[in-house]
């Protein structure tokens, strides 16, 4: 969502970066830059001479020009004001659980924003703390809303609330509300009907069921992808109903991000959760400080370590670790190694949460190796027997035709995943040497003097998504490595002092 925008403002620093002195008309170039850098990106008007008033002064400091490395504090001074812009510096915005179950989440917001959806990923998430949901669909409008809302509850491993038809929206608050009490459930989510804000009738029904509920959390669930009609939507819906957060669905599209960055500042609301795909898993916890890094092209570390640890089979990552360090590497464990890539987000998904990344676009998109590219060598591992998965040598030319036409590939395709193969089983071969020894030095290069142990950190985490406290341990261990972040061949590093994780 933030590509443009991260594109724009990676030009902006890197003209800078070779200038040992900044003059204040330096200064006055560079804030015009990001001030249309931010334009193009939807950011409100009023939002955006906000931040460059401040940052211009930040950065126009004696301190700042006087500076060694000037540039680098115009990167940290940008990082901070997108920091306050959106949201500040504390603990990323939580849902208000009551302590008398059950507690109450509505949820409102335009058609065809993701609400329903959304409702159904909630779910998952409270469902994977060990909170018992109930959903119930008050959407007596759109064709098959309920039964779609009852189809995401099963997939979340929730309850729904059963279909009465011909019941009116506040009455099913009304039952839900009464269920909910009766069979103990820890948490209800209420999914209205999709509304428009010139709908003075709906917009009555929404006011009258969160009158009913009294719900402790009221979400408006806003696609990221409509800009700057988002932010007049927050504002509409907040006049009538008593909004406690904001949820941003599509975060994974191709707009320009501008309604991320305004609606925190316009509204006051904060933004709690971001929707990163239509899987139902596809909902992120939103942190202002994470948030920023990926704008400025740092990357999320601590969120592909979320999605490692979620995504980690721990008894097949041990066998596959025990494999490697013999010098084992078959067609089917690199299989297992691509699915799991896939289960991450992809070679997209994966490569846009690394630092530095950004500026390589165009090398990776050169290189052919894509996450299409994955699924054509997984079906060409697909069509193999399997021993010819096991014994990738005996695919003499007859074998690889019946392969090629199998997986719907040219002999040539089937060529280059041999050869990759061979490429890969020769490195762990060598890492596997002198008893394994190989494995620990990658590790302790990876990880530093003072990097993270990932064996501990999936011991410690039990395969699941980390807590909280883990989280500060791990960016604990990310910050105090020597020199900070430690830097990929070719990709650049944060810049000196600047720091993500900094509370």
């Amino acid at each position: 969502m933030f590509d443009a925008l991260t594109d724009r403002l990676s030009t902006v620093f890197d003209r800078l970066s070779g200038r040992g002195v900044l003059s204040e008309k330096d200064v006055a170039e560079v804030m015009r830059e990001i001030r249309v850098a931010l334009l193009e990106a939807d950011v409100a008007l009023p939002v955006v001479r906000d931040f460059i008033a401040k940052a211009t002064e930040a950065a126009t400091g004696e301190a700042v020009i006087r500076s060694i490395r000037p540039a680098d504090q115009v990167v940290k001074i940008t990082y901070d004001g997108l920091v306050e812009m959106l949201g500040g510096t504390g603990e990323p915005e939580g849902l208000n659980l009551s302590l008398n179950p059950p507690t109450v989440i509505l949820m409102a917001g335009l058609q065809g924003s993701g609400k329903t959806t959304t409702a159904g990923k909630l779910a998952l998430r409270l469902v994977r703390e060990r909170k018992k949901v109930l959903l119930a669909s008050l959407d007596t409008r759109r064709p098959a809303a309920m039964e779609q809302l009852a189809m995401l509850a099963e997939q979340a491993g929730a309850q729904s609330l059963p279909i009465v038809a011909g019941q009116a929206a506040p009455d099913i608050a009304r039952r839900a509300m009464q269920s909910a009490r009766l069979q103990g459930y820890d948490i209800l989510i209420l999914d209205t009907a999709g509304r428009t804000t010139l709908d003075e009738a709906m917009m009555s029904e929404a006011a009258e069921i969160a009158r009913i509920s009294s719900p402790s959390e009221t979400l408006l669930v806003a696609d990221a992808l409509t800009g700057q009609d988002a932010v007049r939507t927050a504002k509409a819906f907040h006049e009538r109903l008593p909004l406690t957060g904001l949820v941003l669905t599509r975060a994974d599209g191709d707009g320009r991000g501008g309604a991320a960055l305004s609606m925190r500042a316009v509204t006051g609301l904060p933004i709690k959760f971001l929707g990163v795909s239509e899987k139902i898993d596809g909902l992120d916890v939103f942190d202002a400080q994470r948030v920023a890094g990926r704008i400025l092209g740092q990357g999320d570390v601590v969120a592909l370590v979320e999605k490692a640890t979620q995504e980690l089979d721990m008894a097949k990552a041990e066998a596959t670790a025990r494999k490697l360090a013999k010098g084992q590497f078959d067609l089917d464990m690199m299989a297992d190694q691509l699915a799991q890539m896939k289960r991450m987000g992809g070679m997209e998904g994966m490569m846009g949460l690394l630092p530095g990344v950004q500026k390589m676009k165009k090398q990776i998109a050169e290189s052919g190796i894509t996450d299409k590219s994955f699924d054509r060598q997984m079906a060409i591992i697909s069509s193999m027997t399997r021993q010819e998965r096991q014994k990738p040598d005996i695919l003499a030319a007859s074998r690889k035709r019946r392969v090629a036409k199998g997986a719907g590939v040219d002999v040539a395709e089937i060529n280059r995943l041999l050869k990759q193969h061979r490429q890969m089983a020769d490195t762990f071969k060598a890492l596997s040497r002198n008893g394994g020894k190989g494995f620990g030095q990658m590790a302790k290069m990876l990880g530093g003097a003072g990097g993270m142990d990932m064996g501990k950190l999936a011991q410690m985490t039990g395969g699941q998504a980390p807590t909280p406290q883990q989280m500060e341990e791990m960016a604990a261990k990310l910050k105090d490595m020597p020199g900070g972040m430690p830097k990929l061949p070719g990709l650049g590093g944060r810049p000196p002092g600047f720091n993500p994780f900094k509370k």
